[in-house]
């Protein structure tokens, strides 16, 4: 049925249930599995009274989250050794997270998306996004919503 699978997590205990979905699934029909975190880059304030971060500085914050992306997707790897379903890590660097997972799971030719959604409704959507909303309407591959 599913050949290849892309999980996108972003080490939440709600994408955690999309992760353990995703590598049971992945069991049963016998499919590979993508476990992918995006990594957005650091904010520069230009705000009267934003403080600037040195270069340096923003860079060592970069490479602290990439790093803390790649242990969340390599536990992704682990928690799939236990099932012997072979899992990919990968981490993408974008602002655009829903145009990431959707680019992601284009390259890996996968054949299903699943991720969790927050659930949020009303001003709190409007006002934070949803990327799973966004990766549900642009994507051509199918997504697997869990909440």
């Amino acid at each position: 049925m599913y050949k290849r699978i892309l999980v996108a997590t972003d080490g939440s205990d709600l994408s955690n249930m999309a992760v353990d979905h995703a590598i049971q699934l992945a069991d049963m029909t016998g499919a590979d599995v993508v476990a992918l975190r995006v990594v957005p880059r650091y904010p520069q304030t230009y705000f009267e009274g934003g403080v600037a971060l040195a270069a340096t500085e923003v860079a060592r914050i970069e490479k602290q989250w990439q790093e803390e992306a790649m242990q969340t997707v390599n536990a992704v790897k682990s928690a799939g050794q236990l099932k012997e379903v072979k899992v990919k890590p990968v981490t993408a660097k974008s602002d655009l997270i829903a145009e990431a997972i959707i680019a992601a799971a284009k390259r890996n030719k996968c054949d299903l998306i699943v991720m969790a959604s927050h659930g949020r409704r009303g001003l709190k959507r409007l006002l934070m996004g949803s990327e799973t909303h966004q990766v549900l309407t642009h994507s051509h591959i199918p997504v697997l919503v869990l909440r």
